[in-house]
């Protein structure tokens, strides 16, 4: 676990960082480049998920060795899905996406990061994000060095 202080906000206890797939750390079903490595010293404070439809069927093979939780699920229903998973987790929750179907986790989490990547970020989800950063290693970093997330958030 560890902790974001942000002047102006309660403590944020981080025990969850939940990271959407396709879209968000992944591109075309594989994973980008700089996200193995931040995944790797996140684990070190926090327990990490990787949630998905896997659309590409790759999901496992990519993220083999990196000791995240990957859960997967059916393309209907996803954003259900990953809400019902988020809300089931204990202490706070990071969730990290750019899609429609993460609006319903963005909502349940204690702090959310829109990520625009190279497949854009949904439109309707970034009034349910507190932060949109353009590429996922840069929400990776905000969570990695908090003082980034201070300096975006504090009141």
């Amino acid at each position: 676990m560890f902790t974001i202080e942000i002047p102006g906000m309660k403590p944020i206890d981080v025990s969850h960082v939940v990271l959407d797939y396709n879209g968000t750390v992944a591109v075309d079903g594989k994973l980008l480049a700089g996200v193995p490595e931040r995944i790797e010293k996140l684990r070190q404070a926090a327990e990490v998920h990787v949630l998905t439809a896997d659309t590409y069927g790759t999901v496992r093979r990519q993220c083999e060795g990196l000791g995240v939780q990957v859960e997967t699920f059916p393309r209907e229903g996803a954003a259900l899905c990953k809400e019902r998973i988020v809300r089931a987790l204990e202490g706070g929750v990071v969730c990290v996406g750019n899609g429609l179907n993460d609006i319903q986790m963005f909502d349940a989490a204690s702090l959310s990061i829109a990520v625009l990547e190279t497949e854009g970020v949904c439109a309707g989800l970034l009034p349910h994000a507190d932060v949109l950063v353009r590429a996922s290693v840069d929400a990776l970093d905000l969570l990695l060095i908090p003082d980034r997330l201070r300096a975006t958030l504090r009141n």
